[in-house]
């Protein structure tokens, strides 16, 4: 039997020091470019979880935090981990599809 929970994930604001010094080298660049994008790696933890009331109309909610981060520092890199990114979402999405890895359960 699968447990399934609709909860509504939100970041909490809060910045850590190690992810600071990591984004650091990274913040004249990202503030010059208004629409730009980086590839990272990135660690989330739980913060907290709120589940509502009986009679309240609500999902649950699940707070995570960035406890890590390294952001490619150039385009090999940034490369190399959208290849991985897009690895991860072909096996979240392939349940039942013919990509689906033998022997994988989901």
């Amino acid at each position: 039997m699968t447990l399934h929970i609709d909860a509504d994930v939100k970041f909490d604001s809060k910045v850590l020091t190690d992810v600071a010094e990591a984004l650091e080298p990274h913040a004249t660049e990202m503030f010059k470019q208004r629409r730009g994008r980086w590839m990272a790696v990135v660690e989330l933890s739980h913060v907290e979880r709120s589940e509502p009331g009986p009679d309240e109309e609500k999902n649950p909610t699940v707070k995570v935090r960035v406890t890590s981060v390294e952001v490619a520092g150039d385009e090999v890199s940034a490369g190399r981990l959208r290849a991985v990114q897009r690895e991860m979402y072909d096996r979240r999405t392939s349940e039942g599809t013919l990509f689906q890895h033998e022997g994988e359960v989901a």
